[in-house]
């Protein structure tokens, strides 16, 4: 459940960033994400991680298909 928590904070942090104008916030809130983001998912079960990995492998691999022209 942590990891969940962290998660949702890091996700937070960056749409922080994204509302954010000046440069030094931005970064110093895409980077405090960050962190919460790697730490969150380091956190969470085994199950949620391979879904994300998996969805993550196939997403790439689509664009990766799509960009050669295979079908």
């Amino acid at each position: 459940m942590t990891g969940f928590v962290l998660l949702i904070i890091g996700i937070g942090t960056f749409v922080l960033a994204l509302s954010t104008k000046e440069e030094i916030h931005r970064i110093a809130a895409v980077t405090g994400g960050g962190i919460f983001l790697v730490w969150g998912y380091a956190l969470t079960p085994l199950h949620f991680q391979l879904l994300v990995e998996i969805s993550s492998v196939i997403m790439a691999f689509s664009v990766c298909m799509r960009c050669l022209g295979c079908k």
